[in-house]
């Protein structure tokens, strides 16, 4: 082979890597944007269950094509408190079953049969998808016919990644070379690095079984490479728990454990076995499946796997006592101005985000009525103890307002989100609007509270029970809010608005018996001015839990 030809087919490979990587991001995103409902429910069964929390690192690997997201992910749950230590232990375990779904697609392709070639007919769904997605009118079946094409696209890669092995397999210079690097640790440590690199294991066990297909390196070189790409995915997961609490960064660490771990135990098996015996495990393998190197590789990290997992799952509490000694508590977890349910992270996985965003605001809800409720109270009995906690929930709020507003900024700008995800999202600015203004309103009532007490004014009984009932009115449209909210009901949206209504005839009537109490003398001017302003802003807060509901109710029908 001529020098030209040899920068040729080096070319060829740098293509064919490229196209692989480029149609695994491809297939990833858009499968995790069609899918997001399924990936949605998925979550929504977290419990403490290790095995519902393996099947849900499995099934959202497989769904998304990326036990890295998913790791990532997994940790953004952990560092918004949604999760235990154990409960994403056991869904990074999982994770790493569902990797293994890739290795096998792509042995699969590279069988060579007599009579037909694999990898043409899978290449061809390349153009098939793009067909798809140009004829489609529906988002959900234009990204699937890019999950068609990018399915093609993965196996164009691979075939020119094969091609130009290939050809290099012919070559005795480098294949002696490659036959020399049989200290299974630099194979390791090689494998980590270049999967640190481009941020997935499943590709580097892809590229791996590929060139054990051509026969430029061997079988058990490619396990190796294999255990040192399971140990390199773990860079993902600790540069997303680097700046999160101490839970994040002690999911990594349990991560870090298990897959290091797991390679040196094969390592340690693998040459206690050769010490003592002709076979190893690589023989082991070729045995069981004679004549297909690359399906013995896929298999080979399949088996480590699932016989990892099986392992470790009853030492998922050991792990969990083992990472808190090793990161010890941080101080600074506890602050008050935080996101409850949203994480940086989260933005790896754009569809359990956005389910995410909705729970937030719904948190920041229910700490607005409080603060309504509180200062209510307040007012009421002009008692302004609990003006402390009532300040912190106001901080909290602010800081909602503005640190969640942007993360939907950066939620909506990415390129793998569902019509009906961005359609829902583009509502939330005016819904987190509404909320901050409701909790603006409860600070003015606050206010009110105070120059009551100021000049020691008095609330006729009648005037306290008017307040209490607009008070319980309000409460009532804000659990009918929240369930139109949540839940899409029709039902509880017809009923907040007829509860809207009975807020306005009160606030009204309020007014007017005022105006009455005020000619027979049961009223100062002073106290009946806070007590209007109070309706008036009541009668607000009203209006703005209705626009939630106008709003969410639009984009949802």
């Amino acid at each position: 082979m001529s020098k030209i030809e040899i920068i040729e087919h080096l070319f060829q490979l740098i293509a064919g890597i490229g196209v692989y990587l480029i149609a695994f991001k491809m297939i990833s995103s858009n499968l995790e944007a069609v899918s997001s409902d399924r990936l949605k429910k998925t979550f929504a069964r977290i419990s403490d269950s290790k095995l519902i929390g393996l099947f849900i690192g499995i099934v959202a690997t497989v769904l998304i094509q990326s036990s890295s997201a998913v790791t990532v992910m997994t940790i953004g749950f952990v560092n918004a408190g949604i999760l235990s230590l154990t409960q994403a232990a056991t869904i990074v375990f999982g994770g790493e079953i569902g990797t293994t779904v890739s290795g096998q697609i792509v042995a699969l392709g590279l069988f060579n049969m007599e009579t037909f070639d694999l990898n043409a007919l899978f290449s061809s769904f390349a153009g098939l998808g793009v067909v798809v997605s140009s004829v489609a009118k529906k988002d959900n079946l234009k990204k699937t016919g890019e999950i068609i094409s990018g399915f093609g696209l993965l196996f164009i890669g691979l075939g020119l990644m094969s091609s130009s092995m290939r050809s290099f397999a012919e070559l005795d210079s480098l294949k002696l070379f490659l036959s020399q690097l049989d200290n299974v640790v630099f194979l390791m440590v090689a494998g980590a690095i270049i999967t640190a690199i481009i941020h997935s294991s499943a590709a580097m066990t892809s590229i791996a079984i590929t060139m054990v297909a051509t026969g430029l390196i061997s079988f058990e070189q490619g396990i190796y490479i294999t255990l040192g790409a399971n140990v390199g995915t773990c860079f993902t997961g600790m540069m997303a728990a680097m700046s999160s609490n101490a839970n994040s960064k002690r999911t990594s660490v349990i991560q870090l454990i298990f897959n290091t771990g797991g390679a040196l135990l094969v390592l340690l098996i693998d040459t206690l076995i050769k010490a003592f015996s002709p076979v190893s495990i690589g023989i082991l393998f070729e045995r069981l499946f004679p004549g297909a190197p690359h399906y013995q590789l896929a298999m080979f990290h399949t088996v480590f796997n699932i016989a990892s997992v099986i392992i470790v799952l009853p030492l998922t509490d050991l792990l969990v006592s083992l990472s808190k000694k090793i990161i010890p508590d941080d101080e600074t977890d506890e602050a008050n101005e935080r996101f409850y349910y949203v994480d940086e992270n989260m933005l790896k996985t754009p569809a359990i985000a956005v389910s995410q965003v909705k729970k937030e605001i719904v948190n920041m809800a229910a700490i607005a009525i409080e603060n309504f409720n509180r200062a209510i109270r307040s007012f009421m009995d002009k008692d302004v103890d609990e003006k402390k906690a009532f300040v912190s929930n106001e901080n909290e709020l602010n800081f909602l307002n503005k640190k969640l507003v942007e993360f939907v900024v950066k939620l909506t700008g990415l390129n793998n989100i569902s019509k009906k995800d961005y359609m829902y999202l583009s509502s939330t600015y005016k819904t987190i609007a509404d909320i901050e203004r409701i909790g603006d309103y409860s600070e003015n009532i606050m206010e009110y509270a105070d120059n009551l007490k100021e000049y020691d004014g008095k609330l006729s009984d009648h005037a306290k029970e008017e307040i209490k009932e607009l008070r319980d009115l309000i409460n009532n449209l804000y659990e009918l809010t929240i369930e139109a909210y949540e839940k899409n009901n029709k039902n509880s949206f017809k009923k907040s608005m007829k509860v809207e209504d009975k807020v306005d005839d009160l606030t009204q009537r309020m007014a007017e018996n005022h105006i009455d109490r005020l000619n027979k003398n049961l009223c100062s001017a002073e106290v009946g001015a806070q007590f209007l302003k109070l309706a008036s802003d009541v009668e607000r807060i009203g209006d703005h839990l209705i626009n939630i509901n106008d709003k969410n109710y639009e984009v949802s029908h």
